[in-house]
């Protein structure tokens, strides 16, 4: 059934593209629970979403925080699991039905990474690939491979394993930010594991940032993971390499000074690196070779 799992959606003008995400979520038989959070959206979208979606609950922050507000949406849901979309994602039918049956049979289970189909012709998106082809090691009656990594548009969660690693990081605020929240998943000790029977679809957004500045944001936010759960040996070679690559690269410049802003933030939530994500890490590491 459908009420386990709360779809937890966090927008920020993208009124017209989250009103058509609603509208196929509440197509679904039967509809999850929603919780819209809201980032400082200026066009009218708590209102609208209020008039056209009563039954929806929406959270209006006065502030952008970014892919964190998902952290608030997960802890008002009142369900064990917590699928995520975006404004411009949703869920295929019987697909978080499918989600909350495997994650109630494998209860180490803290994340379930779906197959993303992006766009019209409905494309896998190319990391569901790669996932699908991860070479970490596969517990025994695990559901699919072992991944550390994931696409935050079509993830569903354990709600007390999200919540208990701190969920999303505001230092990131967006892109990329799935990473890290993958890190403190293993090093919890909690199973991830990519499925591919589980299906979201994804049909991005016209207003999403332009490619170079999308690029910038993951290059610093990957900088800014590598400096809060990785070794300072990692973190300093990571760090030398971006300040060479900005010597010629605008979008590497944008990154290296976006992360000297947020360094300090960072490091402050600096953690000792945990072994398990070290060790799987040099395994994909390896893979990619």
């Amino acid at each position: 059934m459908n009420d386990a799992v709360t779809v937890v959606i966090a927008t920020r003008n993208r009124r017209a593209q989250l009103l058509g995400t609603l509208g196929r979520l509440q197509e679904l038989r039967p509809a999850p629970p929603i919780v819209v959070v809201d980032n400082g959206s200026t066009d009218r979208t708590v209102q609208t979403v209020h008039r056209q979606f009563p039954e929806v609950r929406v959270l209006a922050l006065r502030r952008n925080l970014g892919a964190a507000a998902r952290n608030l949406g997960a802890l008002v849901s009142r369900t064990p699991y917590v699928a995520f979309s975006d404004d411009d994602s949703w869920w295929a039918p019987g697909a978080l039905q499918l989600a909350a049956k495997i994650l109630d049979a494998h209860p180490r289970l803290a994340l379930l990474a779906a197959r993303t189909l992006v766009g019209p012709r409905e494309r896998p998106d190319p990391l569901s690939a790669m996932l699908a082809r991860s070479p970490l090691p596969r517990p025994p009656g695990a559901p699919g491979p072992t991944v550390l990594g994931f696409l935050a548009c079509s993830a569903v969660l354990r709600r007390a394993a999200f919540l208990g690693v701190g969920g999303f990081s505001q230092v990131l605020h967006f892109l990329g930010e799935e990473e890290l929240l993958c890190y403190d998943l293993a090093a919890a000790g909690w199973e991830r594991a990519y499925v591919a029977d589980v299906v979201a679809h994804h049909h991005p957004s016209p207003g999403r940032p332009d490619a170079g500045r999308r690029r910038a944001l993951q290059r610093r936010n990957a900088m800014l993971t590598t400096v809060m759960r990785r070794p300072a040996s990692v973190a300093l070679r990571a760090g030398a390499e971006l300040a060479r690559a900005a010597m010629q690269d605008p979008d590497a410049r944008r990154a290296l000074l976006g992360t000297l802003a947020r360094l300090p933030a960072a490091l402050r939530q600096r953690m000792p690196p945990s072994l398990t994500v070290e060790r799987e890490l040099r395994m994909l590491e390896d893979g990619r070779r």
